[in-house]
């Protein structure tokens, strides 16, 4: 059976409105893609670490509801990690985090479809350098898709985060980043000059979401690059969380046949068409995600249904 391997780390939302109570939620960048794929019909395991507490418990319930099967024992921390989400008058969240991160031991690989990297895994130490020896153990015979999602407040963005995330693009067949990522790595370029730089780096394609104003695809051609974007999904916002997670899940997703062994070279293949059809798609489930409290992503019929005028 085919599968999306998502690595990187969960946690609980604190979400606080200010005229609300804070309210707990499931998160976490690899909890919302994995749940994400798994609610747009994909069969997906996860592998990611929180503790046997309250916290985690939540968590185990919010994957097992969802459809999500771990990929190895995630007890491995003493607490489950948690991020302070305050949401502002636009929907924006600002975040504090009180995270931790390790990889837990992978043994079962066969069938994987897709290996999705996301956010913290490969950033953090002990679990960064187990990471990059999973996707370098099964590159050969899978797809590598890698969601940058820096996290400023948590890493920092000096030149050890820059050469993580690098490190990771490189081993990668597909990257996904937002504007304000890259804008965190390399304040000093445009982000479309960064997804330039990402590309050189070795992936087959750069896709960079811009917020509001839709996104754009970065990539390799035999004569240099080939670019083009789309216009953002409108939606009523009511917070951004998990909308970057969502729209990278439904990326994989909709690219889904083209992935497996030899998917870098399918990738190549696609034409301007193709990849507008693919961001327009993963736009589209991204905005139902912001129309909703929370992390709370869409399934397919949802996102099937928002075509309808």
């Amino acid at each position: 059976m085919a599968t999306a391997l998502v690595v990187g780390e969960a946690l609980i939302d604190v979400v606080r409105v200010p005229t609300d109570e804070p309210v707990e939620r499931p998160g976490g960048a690899a909890v919302n893609a994995a749940v994400a794929l798994a609610r747009l019909g994909r069969d997906v395991r996860l592998a990611t670490s929180y503790a046997s507490d309250a916290h985690g418990r939540l968590l185990e319930r919010h994957l097992a509801d969802a459809g999500v099967a771990l990929a190895a024992d995630p007890y491995e921390l003493p607490r489950t990690s948690r991020a302070d989400a305050v949401i502002g008058p636009t929907g924006a969240a600002s975040y504090s985090f009180d995270v931790a991160w390790r990889l837990p031991h992978v043994t079962s690989t066969t069938g994987t479809h897709v290996l999705h990297v996301v956010s913290l895994g490969p950033l953090m130490d002990p679990g960064a350098d187990e990471v990059l020896a999973l996707v370098d153990r099964l590159a050969p015979a899978t797809t590598v898709t890698y969601d940058v999602n820096v996290r400023p407040a948590l890493t920092g963005t000096g030149p050890g985060v820059v050469e993580r995330v690098t490190r990771m693009a490189a081993r990668a067949d597909l990257v996904k980043a937002s504007d304000e990522d890259l804008l965190a790595l390399w304040p000093e370029r445009d982000p479309g000059e960064s997804a330039s730089h990402l590309l050189e780096l070795g992936p087959e394609a750069v896709i960079v979401t811009r917020g509001d104003t839709g996104a754009s695809w970065h990539v390799r051609r035999s004569d240099g690059w080939s670019t083009g974007g789309v216009h953002a999904e409108q939606a009523q916002v009511v917070d951004t969380i998990g909308a970057g997670d969502t729209f990278g899940a439904a990326l994989v997703d909709h690219l889904w046949p083209l992935l497996g062994e030899g998917g870098r070279g399918r990738l190549e293949a696609l034409g301007a068409d193709d990849w507008a059809a693919a961001l327009t798609y993963a736009a589209r489930a991204a905005a139902i995600t912001v129309s909703r409290v929370g992390a709370d992503p869409p399934t397919r019929a949802e996102v099937e249904a928002s075509r309808l005028p």
